[in-house]
């Protein structure tokens, strides 16, 4: 029997995850991401995690994951957010942080990105404290992985939706039939944390790819990659 796998994405409540297989898939929603895992896993043991979050923290330059994501995507692009330096997210405000920014990688980042800094100092910590299930993937990169071209349609139109839905439920995952906390996140979120289990499925079955190959080594002895 295949090992159970999650799909996290970040969403206004703080997480939403799918997980995929048996009779439908299943949501679940928490305000942090230990209590989702922990949620999760009293339902059973769960093996790989995607998230859509950066993993893997530079302290000079844009990561490889994140330009090569941007190139993949043409004009789906907009939905990559360059991942700044870690001295930038723990800068103070967005400002301090930008400052940061511009010294060590070049460039400023957006209020977008940084509105981000919670989520993303909040699975850094996990993953430095241990935990190695999970693995950074981006809904956008596994919907074109899995039409074999960017998204024809922004994700928030009705079209979107469609397009997504019906790419998701060809795959196997089919979100018309899912159960669990299936009205507290947002459509878009549960449409993306359902593409990050696609991707969670293919690291389980060791079909992914990462980009960049081999994933980008970085000075504290980490790795940062996309994974699709």
């Amino acid at each position: 029997m295949e090992a159970r796998v999650l799909g996290v994405d970040g969403c206004r409540e703080g997480w939403v995850g799918i997980v995929p297989g048996g009779d439908a898939p299943r949501a679940y929603v928490a305000d942090g991401l230990a209590a989702l895992l922990a949620r999760v896993e009293a339902d059973g043991p769960v093996g790989r995690v995607g998230i859509d979050i950066p993993i893997g923290l530079a302290d000079e330059g844009w990561r490889d994951a994140d330009v090569l994501a941007a190139a993949l995507l043409g004009r789906r692009r907009a939905s990559i957010f360059r991942t700044p330096v870690r001295a930038a997210l723990t800068a103070p405000d967005h400002a301090a942080g930008v400052a940061v920014s511009r010294v060590r990688s070049g460039g400023g980042f957006s209020v977008q990105a940084w509105g981000l800094r919670d989520k993303v100092l909040e699975v850094d910590t996990l993953v430095r404290g241990g935990e190695a299930r999970l693995s950074e993937v981006h809904p956008e990169v596994s919907f074109t992985e899995l039409a074999g071209r960017p998204a024809a349609y922004a994700k928030k139109t009705w079209a979107g939706q469609a397009e997504r839905l019906a790419l998701l439920a060809g795959a196997g995952i089919d979100l018309g039939r899912l159960v669990g906390d299936v009205g507290l996140a947002a459509p878009d979120d549960v449409v993306d944390a359902g593409a990050c289990a696609w991707s969670a499925l293919r690291l389980a079955r060791g079909t992914a790819r990462s980009l960049p190959d081999p994933p980008q080594e970085l000075p504290d002895g980490r790795t940062a990659a996309i994974w699709v």
